[in-house]
């Protein structure tokens, strides 16, 4: 069985964020996982020719924005189609993710391929199955959940001079809260920013959209909940390779996913395989992914989340616990285990 993954979001701002991370880990594992049944080839779909697609027996489509279309109109004969959806977050917070009439067009030829094409979806999480069965109104059977992991990198370092020189490099603190990622609505940036105040402690945060902040136009409906935020005590040190961030996870008093909902949550389970203590909003996806590794805060109370970070900062047995049960709850997840599972889902569209 020839399958085509497509290597869309590779080329483009994606591959740094997590469709990027999924695509590249996931071509890897299944190429390793294939053996003889399986030929994974990765392509960039949309700049094949259709002709060319012929030739694969399945075709899974990586990259999913519910306001543009992401599906071809025309699927060759006998090739199925597998498409990954990652969330719906756009849907659930409409007055902060805005379509217009072009992007609510394309949602409504979205959803009619994805009911007549797809032969199976892919999702990430049980919060976002639900999403996706109610938003588009698809089957349950043809939805399965596949978690993603964090990847190998991600892990707990020993001791060395690493310590301060990466302390040096970025102006870290010596203690503090460390956020991993974009600033968009549903992140809950500015409840974080004013949590950590109230506790009293600096909060460092990686991702290039912080640290252009002055840069974006925050009349944007995906970015005006960011005015008027106080960044002043920020350390907003911007991208940072893989190889510096787990020196960052490592350092961190404390890993914080703040978010008002989430798909899933990479940071999370990177910060688990890093040993670093984890609180995170009590969400769906958050409480599913971690499995009691973390300490759980209100996302709509800044008091809960300062009183949460006190109560971690304070207590160095719950500290060490949550690290303790974090890597433990890091060793659940393998990209091989996702790839194995990706690999059965073809298997079922072949019958």
């Amino acid at each position: 069985m020839k399958v085509a993954v497509d290597t869309g979001p590779l080329k483009s701002g994606d591959s740094v964020r997590g469709i990027g991370v999924y695509t590249r880990e996931l071509i890897d594992a299944m190429q390793k996982a294939g053996g003889n049944v399986f030929e994974i080839q990765p392509i960039d779909y949309f700049n094949h020719q259709s002709s060319t697609i012929n030739h694969f027996s399945a075709v899974h489509l990586t990259r999913f924005n519910p306001f543009y279309v992401c599906l071809p109109f025309n699927k060759p004969k006998h090739t199925k189609f597998v498409m990954t959806i990652y969330d719906l977050i756009p849907l659930i917070y409409p007055d902060h993710y805005q379509p217009g009439v072009k992007g609510w067009i394309s949602w409504q030829i979205n959803k009619f391929l994805i009911k007549r094409n797809v032969d199976a979806v892919i999702t990430i999480s049980e919060t976002s199955k639900k999403d996706i069965c109610r938003f588009i109104g698809i089957n349950p059977d043809r939805v399965n959940v596949i978690h993603l992991a964090p990847r190998s990198i991600f892990r707990k370092l020993a001791i060395g001079n690493w310590k301060s020189e990466i302390t040096k490099t970025y102006g870290l603190p010596e203690s503090f809260v460390l956020y991993v990622g974009d600033v968009n609505y549903n992140k809950n940036i500015p409840l974080l920013i004013a949590a950590c105040k109230q506790a009293k402690i600096s909060l460092v945060i990686c991702g290039k959209q912080a640290k252009e902040i002055d840069k974006l136009d925050l009349n944007h409906p995906e970015l005006r909940h960011l005015k008027g935020v106080d960044w002043t005590g920020v350390v907003r040190v911007g991208f940072v390779s893989d190889d510096d961030l787990v020196k960052i996870y490592n350092l961190a008093s404390v890993y914080i996913q703040p978010s008002l909902y989430e798909g899933f949550g990479f940071p999370v389970l990177e910060a688990n395989a890093a040993g670093t203590p984890v609180i995170c909003s009590k969400t769906q996806a958050l409480v599913e992914i971690t499995s009691g590794a973390a300490v759980f805060t209100d996302p709509k109370n800044s008091k809960d989340l300062s009183k949460k970070i006190k109560l971690l900062m304070s207590d160095y047995e719950l500290r060490n616990k949550l690290a303790s049960d974090g890597l433990e709850n890091a060793k659940k997840y393998s990209w091989k285990l996702t790839a194995e599972r990706t690999i059965k889902v073809y298997e079922k569209i072949r019958i």
